[in-house]
């Protein structure tokens, strides 16, 4: 697929993978996991219940033999029909198409800043299926301004936190929450490029209706420009 030219440029940053969360856990410990509405797995199990969503992942990876299950740019999620966050009257306005790549793996686990960035805002986004605590940065290199968001933290993430602060790539900014802070999820990191913020702060959609999906892939581009975790 032909990138558009800030497509281009996010992948050009690095030619390696950029890692976003403990670099103890290597790459070659990570597997790709399908959470859409076609896997058959999760007619299994109470989507609605974050521990049985836990055990699900911590199921899967176990099989994998892996640490880290990771996926789910652009994939169209049932998930969040148990929220009334995202409910909404017709399927074409539906929030369900997922716009970061989301990495379970285990509580508290270290997130780092995927580039040097400063803090941009960060909020405790409290309604259920949301973001729980939430990061954003933001970045300038070349003649672009774009910004990054880290989603599903601990509350100890941003209590001292200032506005501002500044962050070298590959370090320490937070760490994973759980299901009682993070939106009541199974423990994860929502990862997502943002190019234009549209003066949200602490916050910024990161799943998209099938009628708006057209502005928000522009807008939000595959993580994976940067993470480089799938091939």
């Amino acid at each position: 697929m032909k990138l558009n030219p800030f497509e281009s440029f996010l992948d050009c940053i690095s030619k390696t993978p950029l890692q976003v969360i403990d670099k103890k856990l290597p790459l070659s410990g990570y597997t790709p996991i399908d959470i859409s509405n076609t896997n058959k797995d999760l007619l299994n199990f109470d989507v609605s219940s974050s521990s049985d969503w836990e055990n699900y992942i911590e199921e899967f990876l176990k099989k994998q033999n892996k640490q880290v299950a990771y996926g789910g740019y652009l994939e169209k999620r049932n998930l969040y029909d148990r929220s009334a966050y995202f409910k909404n009257l017709s399927e074409d306005d539906k929030r369900n198409i997922h716009l970061g790549i989301d990495l379970w793996c285990k509580e508290k686990t270290k997130v780092l800043a995927v580039l040097k960035g400063k803090v941009h805002s960060f909020n405790f986004n409290k309604n259920h299926g949301d973001y729980g605590p939430t990061i954003i940065l933001e970045h300038k290199i070349a003649d672009y301004n774009f910004y990054t968001l880290y989603g599903h933290l601990s509350k100890n993430s941003i209590q001292n936190l200032n506005v501002g602060d500044i962050f070298n790539k590959g370090e320490v900014i937070a760490e994973l929450g759980d299901a009682s802070v993070n939106g009541d999820y199974a423990p994860h990191l929502h990862f997502q490029i943002i190019k234009d913020l549209q003066d949200y702060r602490g916050d910024y959609p990161g799943v998209s209706s099938f009628k708006d999906l057209g502005f928000y892939k522009q807008n939000c581009p595959n993580p994976n420009l940067l993470l480089k975790i799938i091939d």
